[in-house]
């Protein structure tokens, strides 16, 4: 007989120093900005790009990520606790009665990502104008979809943004959160679905002549990465913000959908321009 129920009881730190420590969802994110620097190094010099642009543009793309990302996490979800805790913001700590521990950059929003990473990117295109900017997302997003992979990959080391109770003998069992029932491994869901959103994208970018018609990648990765987190929310368990408010929907779904409509206006736009050529 096959064992469906998995428990699931991790170190969320790799090695830890006093109140310091290495966290695995650190780790996954050194991975993903590592390998997606090699990914645009790569797809510069197949353009004959000078990559010189290419340190700012991963500077640009950090900043925009971690800071895009924590505000979104304050202001469209927990904005409730942090308007108490201001400190931690910005700050990688977390402040408790035994005083003040560090946690990392935890709590971090997708949504949140992409506008900052947006906001960012169109600031360094204003200072390095070798190329529009939505080129220059086109390729990035390939890099944000192979990021989402590891991402992923923290939150469930983390035991974090978890799935709802699979009401069967099927799921995983996250001991370190209590629990005895088994959850929907929603994190491994939306990585494997980030996966063949990269997947979809690099062949596009290598095989087909869509790299060539401006906006069409981002686009698309906009469909494609938002439309996997929409369906991911079916059953991932709350996490909280103005859903209560707005009903049917969760709040990710809500921030999904205008992101999935610009990616359908790029890739049309894209394919306009194409035909008009």
């Amino acid at each position: 007989m096959i064992l469906y129920k998995f428990e699931w009881a991790p170190s969320e730190t790799i090695f830890k120093i006093g109140s310091f420590g290495l966290h695995y969802y650190s780790l996954m994110f050194v991975i993903a900005f590592a390998v997606g620097y090699y990914m645009m190094q790569k797809f510069y010099r197949h353009e004959k790009v000078s990559e010189e642009y290419l340190e700012p543009l991963f500077v640009f793309t950090i900043v925009g990520t971690l800071l895009g990302a924590r505000l979104g996490e304050v202001f469209f979800y927990n904005w409730d606790y942090y308007q108490n805790n201001l400190a931690e913001i910005l700050l990688p700590i977390k402040v408790t009665p035994d005083g003040i521990e560090f946690t990392g950059y935890r709590g971090l929003a997708s949504h949140g990502a992409a506008i900052g990473i947006i906001t960012s990117l169109y600031l360094y295109q204003r200072k390095y104008t070798y190329k529009p900017l939505l080129w220059i997302l086109d390729r990035l997003g390939i890099t944000v979809a192979f990021a989402g992979i590891f991402i992923r990959i923290g939150n469930f080391f983390n035991s974090e943004i978890v799935g709802l109770y699979s009401n069967s003998d099927f799921g995983v069992v996250f001991l370190n959160r209590g629990e005895v029932l088994p959850r929907h491994p929603v994190q491994l869901y939306e990585s494997f679905g980030y996966l063949v959103v990269f997947l979809i994208l690099r062949h596009l970018y290598w095989n087909t002549n869509r790299k060539d018609q401006t906006g069409y990648l981002f686009g698309a990765f906009f469909i494609l990465l938002f439309g996997v987190r929409f369906i991911a929310e079916f059953v991932k368990e709350s996490q909280g913000g103005f859903e209560t408010s707005l009903g049917l929907l969760s709040t990710g779904q809500w921030l999904s959908i205008p992101l999935i409509l610009i990616g359908f206006y790029l890739v049309r736009r894209a394919q306009s321009k194409a035909k008009s050529a």
